[in-house]
């Protein structure tokens, strides 16, 4: 059993932990800088409002605990409005730009796919179950980063060494797929260790 942190300060938490049981990981809760001390194994940004979670961050004083685990290289899944607050760039052509963590070499637009009238649920290229809800949409990859799937042509899951971004709501579909292939399941891990 690995211990996730989960940022949880507003947003899609809920349910990305309900996976992470489901996988036999323990979900931590991340809501105050002591939250973030002990060992995790991995970390998860779920989708919400990316300018109030900023605001939580440092007004919380989680930033700090937060840089300390992306520094770390443990894995990491983003998201929605959480790869948002992990993209290089966000609204970066626009008088509104946010401030971010800067760890995926990404350019991002906030509700690019938009606004919450516009969400929609689709396929992938590869299939994947997309849900799309204010979604941000990529703009620029940069030359790291690998583009792991597409929807209608443009990058919607990307990887960058141990952080797998999504522009879409894995969490909220059927199944386990995407938390299973950054974080594994507890039960897979122990039998390999043996």
């Amino acid at each position: 059993m690995a211990r996730i942190g989960i940022l949880a300060v507003q947003g899609a938490f809920a349910p990305h932990a309900q996976v992470l049981r489901s996988l036999g990981h323990e979900p931590v809760l991340l809501r105050a800088p002591e939250h973030l001390e002990g060992p995790l194994a991995g970390m998860v940004f779920p989708g919400g409002e990316s300018s109030v979670q900023i605001d939580l961050v440092a007004r919380l004083g989680l930033e700090p605990g937060i840089r300390a685990v992306l520094d770390a290289g443990v894995p990491v899944l983003a998201t929605c409005a959480g790869l948002i607050l992990l993209a290089r760039d966000v609204d970066a052509d626009s008088a509104h730009r946010q401030w971010s963590f800067g760890a995926v070499d990404l350019a991002v637009v906030r509700n690019g796919w938009g606004r919450q009238v516009d969400s929609f649920e689709d396929a992938s290229e590869q299939g994947r179950p997309l849900i799309f809800i204010r979604a941000p949409r990529i703009v620029r990859v940069g030359p790291a980063v690998e583009i792991v799937d597409r929807y209608r042509g443009e990058p919607v899951l990307v990887r960058a060494g141990a952080i797998m971004a999504a522009t879409f709501h894995p969490e909220l579909s059927e199944g386990d797929g995407l938390h299973r292939e950054v974080f594994g399941a507890a039960a897979a891990s122990a039998s390999a260790a043996q």
